[in-house]
Parts: C-alpha cells; sequence; structure tokens
C-alpha cells in the first residue's frame, strides 16, 4: 500500500466494445470521499500526482488514469477512441478501484468526458470541478482543427498540428506542444477530436453542465476570461475559477493557483 505521501502506479487490463485496454493509473487510498481526475488531450495522468504535495487533500484517496490511446495506457484499436469510449472506460475504471461515490475534475477533453460521466451518474458525484472542458461550441479551439486543416494522414495533421500549438499566443503551448507526440498516438486524434466537436455542437453539453445538481467550480485561465457564457453560468450558480499567468493549461502555468482554488472549493462547498 502507498504512503499518504506517495501513489501507487499499475497497469488495468480492460476491455470496451470488444477493444482491448491496458490502461496506466495512479492511485492513492484513504479514509476520505475519493477524487476522480481525467486530464486533457496531449496531457497524462501525472498532472495531477502532485496532489501528494497538497496538504489539503490529506486524508483523500485519489485515482488519475491515461486515457486510452494517450500516455502510458495501451489500446488495441485507436480508431474506435472517441469521448463515448472514454465514458465507457472511466465507468469501468470506477469499477475496478470499487469507486461509489466521488469528486471528479475534469481538463479540456477530460473535462468533457467527465461532464458525460457526471450527466449519466449524476447520484454518484459529489463535486465537479471543471477545467476548460467543452460545455460549448467556442470551446473546440484545440478539436476543430480536425475540420479546419482536413488531412487524411494522421500523422501529417498530428505534425501540423503540433507546429500550430507551438507557436500559439499563449501560455505554456510551447511546453505542450514538446510532448505531444510522446503523450498522444496520432492514430486516435482523429475519433477524439471529431467527437468533441460534435458533442460541443449538438449534445446541448450547456444543459448537461448547468443541470447537474452537485456543486460545480468552472476554472479558466485569464487569457480565456472572454469566454461568452462565463457570466451566464456564474448567474446559474457555477462558481468561476480564474487562473492568473494562464491559459489552457493551468496545471503547466500557475499549478499552486490551480491547486489552492481546487482545495478552497471543496472546504467552501463539499462535505466527505
Amino acid at each position: 500500500m502507498p504512503s499518504p505521501e506517495t501513489f501507487a502506479h499499475e497497469q488495468l487490463p480492460l476491455t470496451i466494445e470488444g477493444v482491448q485496454l491496458s490502461v496506466a493509473a495512479l492511485h492513492r487510498d484513504g479514509v476520505r470521499a475519493p477524487i476522480v481526475f481525467l486530464h486533457g488531450f496531449g496531457s497524462t495522468k501525472e498532472d495531477y500526482a502532485d496532489i501528494v504535495r497538497q496538504a489539503a487533500f490529506v486524508g483523500h484517496p485519489f485515482v488519475a488514469y491515461d486515457a486510452p490511446g494517450c500516455g502510458e495506457s495501451q489500446c488495441s484499436d485507436l480508431s474506435r477512441i472517441s469521448i463515448p469510449f472514454l465514458l465507457k472506460t472511466a465507468l469501468q475504471v470506477l469499477e475496478h478501484f470499487g469507486i461509489e461515490r466521488f469528486h471528479l475534475v475534469g481538463h479540456s477533453m477530460g473535462g468533457l468526458t467527465a461532464l458525460m460521466l457526471a450527466h449519466q451518474c449524476p447520484e454518484r458525484v459529489l463535486s465537479f470541478v471543471d477545467i476548460e472542458g467543452n460545455i460549448a461550441p467556442e470551446d473546440c479551439f484545440l478539436s476543430r482543427q480536425i475540420v479546419d486543416y482536413p488531412a487524411d494522414d494522421p500523422d501529417v495533421f498530428f505534425t501540423a498540428f503540433i507546429e500550430r500549438a507551438r507557436h500559439a499566443p499563449a501560455y505554456a503551448t510551447a511546453l505542450y506542444a514538446a510532448s505531444l507526440r510522446h503523450k498522444v498516438r496520432a492514430g486516435a486524434v482523429r475519433g477524439i477530436f471529431e467527437s468533441m466537436v460534435e458533442l460541443s455542437d449538438n449534445a446541448d453539453l450547456m444543459g448537461k453542465f448547468l443541470g447537474l445538481p452537485c456543486p460545480r467550480m468552472f476554472m479558466y485561465g485569464e487569457q480565456n476570461a472572454s469566454l461568452s457564457y462565463l457570466p451566464h453560468i456564474q448567474a446559474q450558480g457555477v462558481r468561476l475559477a480564474p487562473i492568473a499567468h494562464c491559459g489552457h493549461f493551468p496545471m503547466y502555468s500557475n499549478p499552486v493557483a490551480m491547486w489552492q482554488q481546487i482545495a478552497d472549493f471543496h472546504a467552501s462547498s463539499l462535505t466527505g
């Protein structure tokens, strides 16, 4: 068993719709309500490993894992990966660890997956921290590139995507671009991006988000303070968490502020 100051690392053999997976996960036991972390596109479970360095989370068990096609996770058919597939993966990971009720944190792609999970199982989610996860069509600034810059060859598309990210005028984008090829398999990109665009355009994500019964916080970088829906969701009871000196990636640009906001949200809004 890992000590409170560290975590265990293991590979979970799973099968989703006949696709064989080996899902790489970090986890820690504890006596309080568990926290489940879902990383964004181009990121990994290690975005959240520093929870073990945060005094505010002592006693909280947690799980963070690499989505299929990402990080250290393996997938026998990359073409099958999509947000609905990632939702089914999340449900199997929860079952593997015997997690019934939990706090949920998701970033970007992981925020959208988390939203679909919370919408499907609202009675299980104690709270939801959405870190710039998709809730409106305007959030597809990364994923809509699959439409705006079409390429038949997944490697050609991904190479060009990486170069655009490298030169984007936002905090941490060059750092993000530097590791993309190591963190995502090119064959997984199309299915993920196309499903993100489809859901963002047609699945009433805003209605799903505002309809959740649990406490919700929406975290965003100060460079994205122009998101049109921020006043609306705040008026509907969503706590806003702007992060200074930050674009889309608070875990890279300002992790101290990210963890502080999550801790304050848990302390002020939640029990468990």
